[in-house]
C-alpha cells in the first residue's frame, strides 16, 4: 500500500521522485571504476538495487540495499533521504506500534542527516516536520486538502500523527476534517490506511467505502481497499476492487500496478487481445499512407485498407462534423468505425485472419469500445474515456474480466 501523507506520495511523474531517482543513479556511479575497492563495488551494486526497488515501490525490500550503500557512501544526502523514506514505508506496514515508532525515529535521523549534508528540498523538510511533531512549513506547491481552513488544519495535524504512527489521533482528526468538509477524498483514504496499520480490516473497509462514495471515478480508494482483502486472502474480492480501479483510471500507472500485483500473487496472466493494427501516417494532404504495402488481393490483409480509408475520412471530414469543428484528434468513434469497416470487408472476403473474427466477437458482445479504450488508446482516444465511463462501467468491467484476465 502507498503511504498516506501527501508528502510521502511521490508519483513517477513528480519532480521530487525524478530528482531522487536521478540522484540515486548518480550516486551509483560516483566512484571512479578504476579506484573501486570491493566495498565500493558492493555499494554501487547496492545503490542500483535500491534504485530499482524504490522505483518499483518495493520500499521495504530496498532497505538492506540502502544500508549497504550508505555504509560506503555516508555523505550522499539523497541516499539518506531514500533510506528514510523506505523506513517510513516499513513503519506503515507493521502492526507492532512500538516497532513502527522506532522505524519512524530512525527515519527522522536519516532526514535530519540528509539536511545536514546539504539536501535542501521541501519533501525532506516536510517529513522532518511531520516526524518531529513540529508544524509543517507552508508549501505553496502542495495543493490544499480543503478550502475550509479548519478542515485543512485537521488534515495537516492528522497526517503528522499518522507519520508518527499515532493512528488513533490521526483517525480522530481525519474524522473531524470530514465533518467539516465531507468532500475530502484523501481524508477517507487516510482513515482507511490508519485502520490497515492497526490491522482493523473491517473499519478500514468502511473508510475506503467513504472514499468511493465521495468520488467513484477515482482509482485510489478501490486500489487501497484491495490491500486488506489481499492480506485476508480474499482474492476474488480484491480482484474486483483492482478491476474497478483499472476501469475508472485505465491510464494510471498505479491502477495498472495494482491489478498486476493481484495477478502475480494469484498466478493469473494479464493481457489484451493481440490485434496487429497497420502502422501508417497521414501525409500533408490527409491521406493515410501505410508504412508497409498492403495488397488489395490479400484477403487476410486487405481489410486494413478499409480501416485506413475510414481513418482518412474521419481525418478530413467526419471529425469536424461530429465534434462541432474542433481541431482533429483520433477519437473513440473513429477507431471503432474503422475497425468495423475492416471486419465487414474481412467477412465479405471470408478472410481466415482470426484477428478479424476476434474483433467481430468483441463488437457483437458490445465490448469493442471497451477494447479500444483499454487496449489501444492514444492521447486522442483517452479523452473519450470519462464520457464513456458514465454509462458503460459494466461493459468496461466485463471486458477486463473476460479478455484481460487470462485464466
Amino acid at each position: 500500500m502507498g503511504l498516506c501523507a501527501k508528502y510521502l506520495f511521490m508519483s513517477k511523474s513528480s519532480f521530487k521522485s525524478q530528482l531522487l531517482l536521478c540522484a540515486l543513479i548518480l550516486a551509483a556511479f560516483c566512484i571512479p571504476v578504476g579506484a573501486q575497492t570491493e566495498e565500493e563495488r558492493a555499494a554501487v551494486r547496492a545503490t542500483g538495487q535500491a534504485l530499482a526497488l524504490f522505483k518499483a515501490e518495493q520500499y521495504v525490500e530496498a532497505i538492506p540495499h540502502f544500508e549497504i550503500a550508505i555504509k560506503a557512501l555516508p555523505d550522499i544526502p539523497i541516499l539518506r533521504f531514500g533510506y528514510g523514506f523506505c523506513l517510513v514505508a516499513k513503519s506503515k506496514q507493521t502492526s507492532n506500534t512500538e516497532e513502527a515508532k522506532q522505524l519512524s525515529a530512525k527515519a527522522l535521523e536519516q532526514f535530519l542527516e540528509a539536511k545536514k549534508l546539504g539536501l535542501n528540498d521541501p519533501a525532506n523538510d516536510n517529513l522532518i516536520s511531520l516526524l518531529s511533531g513540529k508544524p509543517v512549513a507552508s508549501d505553496p506547491k502542495r495543493p490544499n486538502y480543503s478550502q475550509n481552513p479548519e478542515a485543512e488544519k485537521a488534515m495537516v495535524e492528522g497526517e503528522a500523527f499518522f507519520v508518527q504512527s499515532k493512528y488513533d489521533d490521526a483517525i480522530r482528526l481525519y474524522e473531524k476534517a470530514l465533518s467539516l468538509d465531507p468532500t475530502i477524498y484523501h481524508a477517507a483514504n487516510a482513515g482507511g490506511n490508519a485502520y490497515v496499520a492497526k490491522s482493523d480490516w473491517e473499519m478500514a473497509e468502511k473508510w475506503y467505502q467513504r472514499g468511493i462514495k465521495i468520488d467513484p471515478n477515482r482509482e485510489t480508494s478501490y486500489r487501497w481497499s484491495a490491500t486488506p482483502l489481499m492480506k485476508q486472502k480474499k482474492y476474488d474480492q480484491a480482484r474486483d476492487r483492482y478491476i474497478e480501479a483499472f476501469i475508472v483510471e485505465p491510464y494510471s500507472r498505479m491502477a495498472v500496478q495494482g491489478i498486476n500485483q493481484w495477478a502475480q500473487v494469484t498466478g493469473n496472466s494479464l493481457g489484451h487481445p493481440a490485434i496487429d493494427l497497420p502502422d501508417f501516417s497521414f501525409d500533408a494532404k490527409g491521406k493515410a499512407v501505410p508504412k508497409s504495402a498492403i495488397s488489395p488481393d490479400d484477403a487476410n490483409a486487405s481489410p486494413w485498407l478499409a480501416y485506413l480509408a475510414t481513418r482518412e475520412s474521419w481525418k478530413n471530414e467526419k471529425f469536424a462534423k461530429a465534434f462541432a469543428q474542433k481541431p482533429y484528434r483520433h477519437s473513440l468513434a473513429e477507431e471503432v468505425e474503422s475497425l468495423r469497416a475492416a471486419v465487414k470487408i474481412a467477412e465479405d472476403r471470408k478472410s481466415s485472419n482470426k484477428q478479424f473474427g476476434l474483433l467481430s466477437t468483441l463488437d457483437k458482445e458490445g465490448l469493442l469500445e471497451s477494447y479500444v479504450l483499454m487496449a489501444t488508446p492514444d492521447e486522442g482516444i483517452a479523452e473519450d474515456h470519462p464520457e464513456y465511463l458514465k454509462s458503460n462501467r459494466e461493459k468496461l468491467r466485463q471486458y477486463v474480466l473476460k479478455y484481460v484476465i487470462q485464466k
